[in-house]
C-alpha cells in the first residue's frame, strides 16, 4: 500500500517534471553549453572556444554600451515604480470614495497590449504631431526629439517603464495594507502618533517590509529583462543610446545568427538575475522579517 501511495504521487508529478525538464532545464542547460561554443546559425558542428565569447564581451563595445543602458534603466525605474507604487497605495487607501475606479485606472497599463501601448507612446512623443510637444510648444518651451534624439530616449524608455509598473506595485502596496491590522494605527495614535506621517513611519511602514521585499525584488527583475519598448519603439537607436541586455541579445543571435555569443549574453543575464535572488533571500530578507 505504501509503495503505491509512492508510485501515485509520481505519476502525478511526472507530467510537471516532464515540462520542467523539457521547457526550463534542457534550454537552460543548452544555452549554457552554446556559451562556450563558436556555434553561427546554418554552421554546424559549432567550436569548443572556451572563454572567447566572454573576453569579446569584454572588449566589445556594444555590450558595453547595452550593459550601462540597462543599468541606468533599472536605477531610474525600479526606485521610482517602488516608490510611485507606493503613493498611488496610500492615497487609494485613504480615499472615501472611488478606489475601484482608480485601482482600475492605475491598474490599466498592466494588463494592456506592450504594442498597442508602445504605438500610443509613439504618437504623443512624436517630435512634430505629438501631443506632448505640442503642450510644451504652448508653454513657450521647445520639445526634443524624444525617442530619435541620442540624450532622450533612455529617459523617455524609462518613463514608459514607470508607467507600466507603477500600477502593479500599487496593486501589490494596496495587499499589504490590507494585511495591517487598523487597530494598530489607533493605538499608534493614542500613544502620541498624532501626525499621518508618525503613524506611517512607526506602524505602516515597518509592517510593510516583507511586501516592499517582494515588490523590490519584482521591480528590479522585471527592469533588468526589458525588451517590449525597446524592440517596438527604438530598436537600440538611435546610435545604440537604448539598447538594453536583451535586445542586444536578440539582435546577436536572430540577427546576425551568432547564437553562441548571444548565450554567453544571456547567461550573463542570468547570473544577474540569480544575483538579485541572492540579494533578497540572504540580505534584505533577515531586516523585513521578525521573529
Amino acid at each position: 500500500m505504501r509503495r503505491g501511495e509512492h508510485l501515485a504521487g509520481w505519476l502525478l508529478t511526472l507530467p510537471a517534471a516532464i515540462a520542467f525538464v523539457a521547457l526550463l532545464l534542457l534550454p537552460t542547460l543548452a544555452a549554457v553549453t552554446l556559451a562556450f561554443t563558436d556555434y553561427e546559425l546554418g554552421a554546424w558542428p559549432p567550436a569548443w572556444i572556451g572563454f572567447d565569447n566572454f573576453r569579446e564581451m569584454w572588449t566589445d563595445r556594444g555590450f558595453g554600451q547595452s550593459f550601462r543602458n540597462t543599468v541606468l534603466y533599472v536605477a531610474i525605474v525600479a526606485p521610482a515604480s517602488v516608490l510611485g507604487g507606493l503613493g498611488l497605495a496610500l492615497l487609494i487607501e485613504s480615499a472615501a470614495r472611488g478606489r475601484m475606479f482608480f485601482r482600475a485606472v492605475f491598474f490599466l497599463p498592466v494588463v494592456s497590449l506592450t504594442v498597442a501601448m508602445a504605438s500610443a507612446w509613439q504618437y504623443l512623443l512624436h517630435p512634430t504631431i505629438g501631443p506632448v510637444n505640442a503642450l510644451l510648444g504652448g508653454l513657450g518651451l521647445g520639445g526634443p526629439a524624444w525617442l530619435s534624439s541620442s540624450d532622450t530616449v533612455l529617459l523617455s524608455l524609462a518613463f514608459i517603464g514607470v508607467w507600466e509598473a507603477v500600477g502593479f506595485n500599487m496593486v501589490l502596496f494596496m495587499a499589504g495594507l490590507t494585511a495591517i491590522p487598523k487597530e494598530l494605527r489607533e493605538a499608534a495614535a493614542v500613544d502620541g502618533a498624532r501626525t499621518a506621517w508618525d503613524r506611517f513611519r512607526l506602524v505602516t511602514w515597518p509592517l510593510l517590509g516583507p511586501t516592499t521585499l517582494f515588490v523590490v525584488t519584482i521591480s528590479l527583475i522585471r527592469s533588468v529583462r526589458v525588451f517590449d519598448t525597446v524592440a517596438v519603439l527604438t530598436r537600440g537607436g538611435p546610435n545604440r543610446a537604448s539598447e538594453t541586455l536583451l535586445y542586444t541579445m536578440y539582435t546577436e543571435g536572430f540577427t546576425f545568427l551568432r547564437l553562441g555569443y548571444s548565450a554567453a549574453i544571456t547567461l550573463v543575464f542570468l547570473v544577474i538575475v540569480l544575483g538579485l535572488m541572492l540579494l533578497q533571500t540572504r540580505v534584505l530578507d533577515r531586516r523585513v522579517h521578525y521573529g
